[in-house]
């Protein structure tokens, strides 16, 4: 027999504002019929003579709560003075003050954890606020369990920090909003539904997964969810109803399942921007391939007139790029990009490439023809500064290569083609993310998922699909070899490389009959041209381009 749901409301701050919410409550029941209990984040007390006045006829009992109520204690140090101590208890008939912090379960199994206050700037901690020792003693008891998957509800009045990473962003300056150790209790006890407060908005975060994709065993998604001061004059959402079956209660496959909307979790995010490239567990050393597909130059002298741009770029006296920045002062500051530790044929410091196939040069990240390329608009995103692979790239590189993208996109549009990028991180020393153009009366985007998919099941690599809102970072750390291609969808597929990897796998997919049907192309060194036909290809490339071509300015 299938497990009954609890009936669930969830409310902000209160305020005081007592008549208005259960008023608003009986309204919501004679809708939709009874709930089990309503949880009460925030302040739940006013500091008016009115809101005391209210709260007067409830403590009496001159007027009741329509329904079992949990609220949390203080958050501050004016409303401190209505709770009796750190112990729950019950304030009013169907008024029950949870305590401090603990974990309330109720008869149906529904685990329901919960912190009052907010975090304490120091020790002593004042009677509002919580300490690290409260967390610990929270968390601890729960997660020494090898049962323990998470909780069903989490309360705190206070927002965890960053819970808007990877989602869409809250009304709020996110500057100054929330708490860390509030992030951390989330991420420890997983609770699949979190709501918080005192922060006068409502805000209901995508939910997010508990486990690294391809890395871990699925878990179930958690949900926060922020609410509005209760009776706002705005009418941003203060109350919010759902069912939910305990956890203990779920099939394990129905409570992992994960919805299309889902992201990465927010409070683990991937070591931040890097100064300096990391150096990746896997060697490529004594694999190196022994010669570069693409060359690229600054030099002065060659290739054709300089196109004028706002930036422009000079040479240090080794021969090695820079690009000049202003202080405050008027001095002019070179722009510093990680630089190799030995040779590398792919950075723009590189004194031995050949500038007749960059096609356009931003702050981060440079364009240039593919060399031998599949067809005559295959190009290639550099990052100047020496990175190994996307993921670990710093975010305003990223950002760069994405407008890049973006660009191209267009660019391609307009000559009836769509964009496959795609890029190997392996047995390659510089990040080159591969960009080639299919006419849009070859084949479809399916057609072109089946082909990778097909051709990987034939050389026995499984291809995965990675999710929604997930970036690469998160199943590929720095140092993973791996191959990952991006259809003009969104789709992305994802193959981490054990060993033997086909070198030329994604031109040889894009060169196969199914798709472009140019199967001789499929090696580089097989369409290579004369300088001067490179000259002369990128130069006609150039000039159709300049018109989407950000990094352009007259």
């Amino acid at each position: 027999m299938e497990e009954k749901p609890t009936r669930v409301l969830a409310c902000g701050d209160v305020g005081g504002q007592l008549n208005a919410v259960f008023s608003r409550v009986q309204s919501i029941q004679k809708k939709t019929g009874q709930f089990d209990l309503l949880l009460c984040v925030g302040e739940f007390f006013g500091t008016t003579p009115e809101a005391e006045a209210e709260w007067q006829l409830y403590k009496t009992g001159a007027k009741k709560a329509p329904i079992h109520t949990y609220v949390l204690g203080a958050a501050s140090q004016e409303t401190a003075k209505k709770f009796p101590g750190a112990d729950g208890c019950e304030l009013a008939e169907n008024i029950t003050y949870l305590g401090r912090r603990g974990v309330f379960t109720g008869v149906s199994g529904l685990q329901i954890a919960y912190v009052s206050g907010r975090e304490a700037p120091q020790e002593p901690a004042p009677a509002h606020c919580f300490t690290a020792k409260d967390l610990s003693a929270l968390v601890a008891p729960l997660t020494s369990s090898s049962k323990f998957r998470g909780v069903d509800i989490l309360l705190t009045s206070q927002w965890p920090r960053g819970v808007w990473h990877y989602a869409n962003n809250p009304e709020v300056n996110t500057k100054f909003c929330g708490s860390s150790s509030v992030a951390n209790l989330a991420d420890k006890l997983k609770p699949r539904y979190h709501f918080a407060a005192l922060e006068g908005a409502h805000y209901e975060r995508l939910p997010y997964r508990n486990h690294l994709i391809l890395q871990e065993n699925a878990q179930h998604v958690s949900r926060f969810i922020a609410l509005a001061t209760a009776n706002n004059p705005a009418k941003k959402k203060y109350l919010y109803a759902f069912n939910i079956v305990p956890m203990k209660s779920m099939d394990p496959s129905e409570m992992v399942k994960q919805p299309k909307d889902v992201t990465e979790n927010p409070y683990r995010r991937a070591t931040k921007d890097k100064t300096e490239t990391l150096k990746t567990g896997f060697s490529v050393a004594e694999e190196e391939e022994p010669a570069p597909q693409f060359f690229f130059d600054l030099s002065k002298n060659q290739g054709g007139p300089h196109r004028g741009r706002g930036r422009k770029r000079h040479l240090d006296g080794d021969g090695r790029g820079r690009e000049q920045q202003h202080d405050g002062d008027g001095h002019q500051q070179p722009r510093r990009h990680p630089q190799p530790t030995g040779p590398c044929w792919f950075c723009l410091a590189s004194p031995q490439v050949e500038k007749h196939l960059v096609i356009s040069i931003g702050s981060h990240c440079y364009l240039a023809v593919a060399k031998g390329g599949l067809t005559p608009h295959h190009v290639l995103i550099l990052p100047i500064g020496h990175y190994q692979s996307v993921v670990e790239l710093s975010s305003e590189v990223v950002e760069e290569m994405e407008k890049y993208k973006s660009a191209l996109t267009s660019f391609y549009k307009s000559k009836g083609e769509r964009c496959v990028v795609f890029e190997r991180n392996y047995r390659s020393q510089h990040l080159q993310l591969q960009v080639v153009p299919v006419p849009l009366d070859r084949c479809t985007t399916d057609d072109i998922k089946d082909a990778f998919t097909v051709q990987a099941q034939e050389q026995q690599m499984e291809l995965m699909e990675i999710p929604e809102h997930t970036e690469l970072k998160q199943i590929a750390p720095p140092g993973t070899p791996y191959f990952y291609v991006e259809l003009d969808s969104g789709e992305k597929l994802f193959y981490r490389i054990r060993k033997n990897f086909p070198l030329q796998f994604g031109r040889e997919v894009l060169a196969s009959e199914a798709l472009l049907n140019i199967p001789t192309r499929a090696d580089w060194k097989e369409c290579k041209q004369s300088r001067e036909e490179e000259e002369a290809s990128c130069q006609r490339l150039r000039d159709d381009f300049q018109p989407y071509d950000f990094a352009w300015e007259d």
